[in-house]
């Protein structure tokens, strides 16, 4: 499939995208696009880029360059209805520390407009599977943890066809992670895309449709495992040895192991 037969269907599209914070580019001309039914791997050092490029795709960091279209949209255009349109759980959750965990979820509904009694059945179900028993408590009180799977609850009660998730499985305990993994597999096969990032290159090696590998906010390497051990020149690789191989993080490991 040509590059531009692929973006036609895209929904998340990444176009020459640039970010400079004075003279130091964090994310220098990338190109990218993920397909309906597509689960993407964003992957990279830290420092690479991954985070600017997570936040420039949704709405939250303007681009210095380049530009993003999701759902056919273009952000620069229909930021509003855009936002509206993606599911987005960062790092960090940012969620109002007074609130209890339902009243979060009732100001979710609010702002969305999403009608309470379609959607609360879907919220019992969701809690139920990430064992979310903790509603009347307020999120100030929640560990790390507990505010993601609230978070996870959030979007996922939406449904929407594209979702982002930066370190998705930070803090989740081994089943949730688990259950997150089955999810967005569900999600994507029903046509929709997702966009992650992670450090646990196993979870990508497993959950991801093709792998981007960003290094010094370039785009050095994108495709299948196939694609990617094709490139790298090694048939039977892990996905932990060709990013390291990649990133030429490999060299200085074995450095690093000799000083030691």
């Amino acid at each position: 499939m040509d590059s531009e037969r692929r973006e036609l269907i895209s929904l998340i599209v990444a176009r020459g995208l640039t970010r400079k914070f004075g003279d130091f580019t964090a994310v220098d001309h990338i190109d990218l696009s993920v397909r309906p039914g597509e689960i993407y791997g964003f992957l990279g050092p830290n420092g690479a880029g991954k985070t600017t490029t997570i936040k420039m795709l949704t709405g939250v960091l303007k681009p210095t360059e380049g530009e993003v279209e999701i759902l056919g949209m273009k952000m620069s255009t229909h930021e509003i209805e855009i936002k509206k349109s993606i599911g987005v759980i960062p790092d960090e959750p940012k969620i109002y520390s007074h609130l209890t965990g339902k009243e979060f979820l009732d100001f979710i509904i609010e702002i969305y407009d999403l009608k309470e009694e379609e959607i609360d059945k879907r919220i019992a179900e969701l809690c139920e599977a990430f064992k979310v028993d903790y509603l009347g408590k307020r999120v100030g009180e929640m560990s790390h943890g507990m505010k993601q799977k609230l978070m996870l609850v959030s979007v996922f009660m939406r449904k929407p066809k594209v979702i982002f998730l930066d370190e998705p499985t930070v803090g989740l305990d081994a089943k949730s992670a688990r259950i997150l993994k089955l999810l967005l597999r569900k999600y994507a096969d029903e046509g929709a895309a997702i966009f992650l990032t992670t450090h646990i290159l196993e979870i990508a090696e497993k959950m991801c449709d093709r792998i981007g590998i960003i290094n010094k906010g370039r785009l050095i390497a994108e495709g299948t495992m196939e694609e990617l051990r094709k490139l790298a020149g090694q048939k039977e690789a892990s996905l932990e040895d060709l990013f390291l191989q990649l990133t030429a993080e490999g060299e200085e490991i074995e450095e690093i192991i000799k000083e030691l």
